[in-house]
């Protein structure tokens, strides 16, 4: 039998609703400081996440969406610099303690840690908002709890590609068949199974319509005993919540 070796998550909208209220709310917070008249609404930011990584967005919304720029003699610079400043804005947000976790994510992390198991990240947030977000909503420890955390620019395609599982799958020198990844995008899906990496969806608002049709189960999230979780894809399960059993029992289908 395939032994369980290691679970990986992606972070935003996997371990917490980051996106809408968080990520969303840092940008126009610092378009509007740079003096930018952009606002991006809930709806916008649903489509332009279809853009892996926040630099790749600006640079979308600026090219598909022709708002008024100021004169800019270097894109890349400026680009950077936006992003530079949301970064700090959204970890400050995170501080405020008021963005967490999604149901069922603590739980399957200490259970986890007491199974003996590998934890690792990969994200294409970048790392500043990763570590933060466990710091925040998790434990000022937890950072430590991770084998690898990948996130941002460290690999040189962001999801879709594979790239940062298989950066992932280099660092603790584990085979995809001995892990279980958590997604909760199309994008996420596809890099984690491009890596030939079984994967968990927990869905949410702004990825309710892609297609999971790849994922071993689809799940509105992780589930607690007293909070349970539905199936929408994939095997029955004989509890409420995800856990390291049904996550083995996903590794031998």
């Amino acid at each position: 039998m395939t032994t369980l070796e290691a679970i990986i998550f992606d972070v935003d909208g996997t371990l917490a609703e980051t996106e809408r209220d968080g990520h969303r709310v840092a940008f126009n917070q610092t378009f509007q400081a740079a003096g930018l008249n952009w606002h991006w609404s809930t709806a916008l930011y649903g489509d332009l996440l279809q853009v892996a990584g926040g630099k790749e967005r600006i640079r979308y919304f600026i090219e598909h969406y022709s708002p008024h720029v100021p004169e800019i003699h270097n894109w890349t610079e400026f680009i950077a610099d936006l992003h530079r400043t949301k970064t700090e804005r959204y970890t400050a947000l995170l501080k405020t303690g008021n963005i967490q976790l999604r149901p069922g994510v603590e739980r399957l992390i200490s259970e986890a840690r007491r199974a003996g198991l590998c934890l690792a990240i990969a994200t294409t947030s970048r790392l500043e908002n990763a570590l933060t977000l466990l710091e925040t909503a998790l434990d000022p420890e937890a950072a430590n709890w991770f084998a690898v955390i990948a996130a941002g620019d460290i690999v040189p395609h962001k999801k879709p590609a594979p790239d940062i599982y298989h950066y992932v799958l280099d660092k603790t020198a584990l085979s995809s068949s001995h892990c279980i990844v958590i997604e909760d995008t199309e994008h996420g899906l596809a890099a984690a199974t491009g890596a030939g990496l079984k994967t968990v969806v927990t869905i949410n608002g702004y990825t309710v319509q892609q297609n999971f049709s790849k994922a071993s189960l689809v799940l509105n999230h992780l589930g607690e005993p007293t909070h349970p979780c539905q199936v929408l894809q994939g095997m029955s399960m004989n509890q409420a919540y995800f856990s390291v059993a049904i996550a083995q029992q996903l590794l031998t289908l």
